[in-house]
């Protein structure tokens, strides 16, 4: 993807509601709008990045775009895993995100316990990641000034 980083910023939306529940990895969906706003070299897949809610704490993310083929969805989604714990949910709220590396391309799973290992291993090897030098230089330098300066998808 040559367009890393991709800022994007949108309304959490409520999903399928698979992620905490299913999965015990609870996620923030964006609305159709910003992933059908995505640019064309945006290939489905997890990646990872830094995120934010609303004006909050930057942390550490791994976001799967893509159709989730284990449940095989007819819509293409975005669904971001904030590798923090947050005391409540945020839905309505304005999720800041900065995609700055890519894990692997999306795939189907034979049991949902493989999905669930998989995601896991996503997890750990975007904290591995994202504790290099030039991801942490973009969340101390430039994280918040970008979505400080920028209207991004309506917000």
């Amino acid at each position: 993807m040559r367009s890393l980083p991709f800022f994007c910023r949108g309304q959490v939306v409520r999903g399928f509601g698979r992620g905490s529940k299913q999965l015990g990895i609870p996620t923030a969906n964006f609305p159709e709008q910003v992933v059908d706003n995505l640019p064309a070299d945006v290939s489905t897949g997890i990646y990872y990045g830094w995120a934010s809610v609303g004006s909050g704490e930057v942390h550490k993310m791994v976001v799967s775009i893509g159709w989730n083929p284990y449940y095989k969805n007819v819509k293409k989604s975005m669904q971001t895993h904030i590798i923090h714990t947050f005391k409540e949910d945020f839905y309505g709220e304005i999720l800041n995100v900065a995609i700055v590396g890519y894990l692997r391309p999306e795939k189907n799973f034979d049991s949902l316990e493989s999905l669930i290992s998989a995601i896991q291993g996503d997890i750990e090897e975007a904290k591995k990641q994202l504790d290099l030098p030039e991801h942490l230089k973009l969340k101390d330098d430039n994280f918040s000034q970008v979505f400080k300066s920028k209207i991004m998808n309506g917000h």
